[in-house]
């Protein structure tokens, strides 16, 4: 097996939406989770080839993307953008080739397991509730 197949298939078989997204902000990935929530989930079109700003309409998520990407140039750490109304907590990364060079970066998403103050002191009554929508 190649390296590529092996990374891909790792990718893949993630259970959160990962998109990788090259310097000008233009979409060239998404695993099956990515493509599920983008499509299916907040019904938008093919997005590979597409700016990233096609699936990211607030303007306030826009500026928090194109800071992180300048952070980016400077310090390679990962940026943490928010929680989505569903519970996902949202990343960008860092991607850099074997010389360090930095060529693009990705969005992925993790569930959010910390609780809010309200939600830990009830949690045993009241499970958490998770919007189903996700708002641009």
């Amino acid at each position: 097996m190649n390296t590529h197949f092996i990374c891909e298939s790792i990718i893949s078989s993630l259970p959160y939406p990962v998109v990788f997204v090259d310097l000008c902000h233009v979409i060239q990935y998404m695993n099956p989770a990515a493509k599920y929530h983008y499509y299916t989930e907040r019904g938008h079109g093919n997005l590979i080839g597409k700016s990233i700003f096609d699936c990211h309409l607030n303007p306030a998520s826009q500026v928090q993307i194109k800071a992180a990407i300048e952070k980016f140039k400077k310090d390679a750490k990962e940026f943490f953008l928010g929680v989505t109304d569903r519970n996902l907590r949202v990343y960008v990364s860092p991607v850099k080739s074997s010389e360090g060079e930095l060529v693009g970066y990705y969005e992925r998403f993790e569930m959010n397991l910390q609780l809010p103050p309200v939600q830990q002191m009830h949690s045993h009554r009241f499970p958490p509730q998770i919007d189903s929508g996700e708002k641009g």
